[in-house]
């Protein structure tokens, strides 16, 4: 089959396949195989995926049908027979759990860490699991033990990170939607740069238990644990499945969600930051951005522009409240424990003998440049609610800010070494525990996705939800790479 006639099923969002499979117009091995099948022939130059299990989710999704045969109460099972991909940093039963860490590569989860429970409790069959960067905190999606993830629109391209993986073979087309978790921007940039939907939750919603590396302290508050999926009525369902207390992660108390479709777009105040972090943003970005909110004024958004000064410092708000947060440096988290030394490491990298990334030794060796231990955390905090109370000025009582997630569309492989602030677009609000949402808006001339997120107050997921829902209408939402026309697309 050409890339230019795929099945209708690699198109349709989680929720549709779920209807159309209850209505037993599809049979879930028609639509397991489906997506398989378009994993098989992207994968090889994607390497998205990076431990499979077609067998087994062609097994599960035979169990499925005759389930769905009996009548399985969609209340209890919403997902029944619909395949998923899971970042790899998820614990999975019997499944790798290594976040890209070689001396973890033998290790198996023993079981599913909650939310993958959720999900597979929910009847979602998971296809495999995904790459990440290493550790899950860089930009770039490669380590030494699985390799780097490239990008369907074009594969000389990065696909960001950490949950890389996720945004590659969802935005590939071969998965419905994916697990992904973001701490800094790791669900929302591999979203845009792959053009998708991605939703990272306010803190306090789900629970990050079972993850690795694992996320204790006050930085399970800047953790969004989401999906990640190419339709944007996806988003909400989705949350639902996941959220709730799991009596480990005390962070998480119960929480209603509201409904994006009892949210009024006439009157809801949005604003147009174009500055939220280090950078300029490329004029394509900005038209899109300017796109959006021409869309939302149509139907009859308060709009208006103008920048918050706070912002202009997102990258250092982000990465001083990780430092207050984290109990574990990084140094120690690359040992497992006790750290590498770092001199020798460096010299092994240089000869392509180390087992690590030259981003993952480059943030350790920073940890231990004088003056950049941790700050005082009353001044990151007095900085942070100055910040947080010029965003409620801006949109309060329940609006939104459309915000760049990345000066420029997906940049080649390796490049965020010589930009790594750029990040900064996404990370404050992680510090500012507020939900965003990634929403997909076009190609650019190179064809690849162009997109912007929109912030929302805390505990208001529904709202973010309901203008990218809005959105996809206006903008047209995810483009699958064989609609693009590009000669590097997968």
């Amino acid at each position: 089959m050409s890339m230019h006639a795929q099945p209708a099923v690699l198109s349709l969002s989680a929720s549709e396949l779920a209807r159309r499979l209850r209505a037993r117009e599809l049979r879930s091995v028609d639509v397991v195989g489906a997506h398989v099948r378009r994993a098989q022939a992207v994968n090889g130059r994607l390497n998205a995926l990076v431990v499979k299990r077609f067998g087994e989710a062609m097994a599960e999704a035979e169990r499925a049908d005759a389930e769905l045969d009996r009548g399985a109460d969609p209340a209890l099972r919403p997902l029944l027979g619909v395949p998923c991909t899971i970042k790899e940093s998820f614990g999975f039963e019997g499944m790798p759990n290594a976040a890209g860490l070689v001396s973890r590569g033998a290790y198996r989860a023993p079981a599913d860490c909650v939310t993958v429970a959720r999900l597979r409790q929910a009847g979602a069959i998971p296809l495999g699991v995904t790459n990440t960067s290493e550790l899950c905190m860089w930009l770039e999606s490669s380590n030494r033990l699985y390799g780097r993830t490239s990008n369907p629109y074009d594969y000389r391209h990065m696909v960001g990170g950490s949950s890389g993986g996720e945004g590659a073979i969802v935005g590939a087309g071969a998965s419905p939607f994916g697990l992904g978790s973001d701490i800094g921007g790791s669900i929302r940039l591999p979203a845009f740069f792959n053009g998708v939907f991605g939703h990272k939750a306010s803190s306090g919603l789900v629970p990050s238990t079972g993850q690795y590396p694992p996320c204790d302290g006050d930085a399970r508050r800047m953790l969004g644990t989401g999906p990640l999926c190419r339709r944007a009525e996806d988003l909400m369902p989705l949350l639902r499945i996941l959220a709730g207390p799991d009596g480990v992660d005390d962070t998480v108390v119960p929480r209603t969600l509201g409904d994006p479709a009892e949210v009024a777009l006439t009157g809801l105040r949005v604003r147009v930051v174009l500055q939220a972090g280090f950078g300029t943003v490329a004029p394509e970005l900005r038209s899109a951005i300017q796109r959006a909110a021409r869309a939302l004024a149509a139907l009859g958004a308060q709009v208006d522009h103008g920048e918050i000064p706070e912002l202009k410092q997102s990258f250092l708000l982000w990465s001083q409240k990780l430092a207050v947060a984290s109990p574990h440096s990084f140094h120690a988290l690359l040992g497992q424990g006790e750290g590498p030394p770092l001199g020798r490491e460096l010299v092994r990298w240089a000869v392509r003998r180390s087992p690590h990334t030259l981003p993952a030794l480059g943030l350790a060796l920073l940890e231990k440049v004088p003056g950049m231990g941790k700050p005082d955390p009353a001044r990151v905090q007095a900085d942070l609610d100055r910040t947080l109370a010029a965003i409620l000025r801006t949109i309060e009582p329940g609006g939104v800010l459309l915000c760049p997630t990345f000066p420029r569309v997906a940049p080649r492989h390796g490049v965020p070494l010589l930009r790594p602030f750029d990040s900064g677009y996404t990370g404050v609000f992680n510090a500012l525990e507020l939900p965003a949402t990634q929403v997909p808006a076009g190609l650019s001339r190179q064809g690849l996705p162009l997109g912007l997120q929109v912030v929302g107050l805390h505990g208001q997921d529904h709202v973010t939800i309901a203008v990218a829902m809005a959105l996809e209408k206006a903008l047209g939402g995810w483009i699958p790479p064989w609609q693009s026309g590009r000669p590097h697309a997968s």
